[in-house]
């Protein structure tokens, strides 16, 4: 879990690295769905799922990066608790929108970070996007529209859809938060501490919360532990992660754009696992989406 600090990677490295991420994150919705099926309520879901990644991760970050950690400043520490405040709320509100709203939606809806995380760059840190970017954020916001009045349109798609959708668009909004002090943070401070301070933050906030919650954390069937684990390895350290070393090498708003194809990713898992089909509007959207990730990938400064 090197940086490559000593040298700049290749220029297609970061572009794969995130394609890995993307597959890895895509299986996030569909697992966190197996285990509320499993009866795991979404706090209990949210606290394992960062809880167990920063205990995986705590070995290799105090190997790798214990000087990162010992020179610490009192400012990247707050920075710290800050990511890992906002990851944690991202994905409270994020999985519990899965109780409610059909998988496609959900995902549409926490994706839209690019926007968020547009205007906020442009107000806060006066960035200004290429014209190719724009296009590309255009095009995957469109993509992520359809996949939305698509679902809006077919009955059954879940118990409150309303409440679902607010929650998963409250989950993208606390993402791009997270997204833009990672940035910043990033760039003094080694991965292996980065996510292991980020995701133990969110992983103490989110057990506050079910302590206070009263949510049950150990009561849980053998299969359930299993899902828990599964998210943790796989959505959390091999998907964020990977989304985390990226920020390094690439802008905060061409990550939030690349986790726009998320939707497709989860989409086609909901579809051979739950069977939930599509419709052929969610097609044009898939179609729209991908585009945008190509073009903001060529936009990439």
């Amino acid at each position: 879990m090197s940086d490559g600090t000593t040298a700049a990677p290749a220029r297609w490295l970061p572009f794969a690295v995130l394609g890995i991420g993307l597959t890895a994150i895509s299986f996030g919705a569909v697992l966190a769905r197996l285990a509320q099926a499993e009866g795991v309520s979404s706090l209990a879901v949210a606290t394992w799922r960062l809880g167990l990644a920063a205990i995986i991760i705590t070995p290799v970050a105090l190997m790798q990066s214990h000087r990162d950690l010992a020179r610490l400043s009192g400012r990247q520490m707050l920075m710290a608790v800050a990511a890992g405040f906002f990851l944690a709320l991202h994905f409270a509100t994020w999985i519990s929108s899965l109780e409610y709203t059909s998988v496609a939606s959900s995902t549409a809806l926490v994706t839209t970070n690019p926007l968020w995380i547009g205007i906020a760059s442009f107000v806060l840190f006066r960035e200004r996007p290429s014209l190719m970017m724009v296009g590309g954020i255009a095009l995957s916001l469109a993509g992520s529209l359809f996949i939305f009045w698509s679902d809006s349109q077919t009955a059954g798609v879940g118990s409150n859809p309303m409440l679902g959708n607010m929650l998963a668009l409250v989950g993208s909004w606390c993402f791009s938060a997270y997204l833009l002090i990672g940035r910043r943070l990033r760039a003094g401070l080694g991965l292996s501490a980065y996510i292991w301070l980020a995701y133990g933050a969110a992983g103490l906030f989110l057990l506050g919360a079910s302590g206070i919650g009263g949510v049950s954390l150990f009561a849980h069937s053998n299969v359930a532990w299993l899902v828990l684990l599964g998210m943790a390895l796989g959505p959390q350290l091999l998907g964020h992660t990977s989304y985390n070393w990226s920020l390094r090498y690439v802008s905060a708003t061409f990550i939030a754009v690349v986790t726009l194809g998320e939707p497709v990713g989860s989409a086609l898992l909901a579809f051979i696992v739950f069977g939930e089909g599509f419709a052929p509007l969610q097609f044009v959207g898939f179609s729209l989406l991908l585009a945008g990730i190509y073009l903001a990938a060529r936009g990439e400064r």
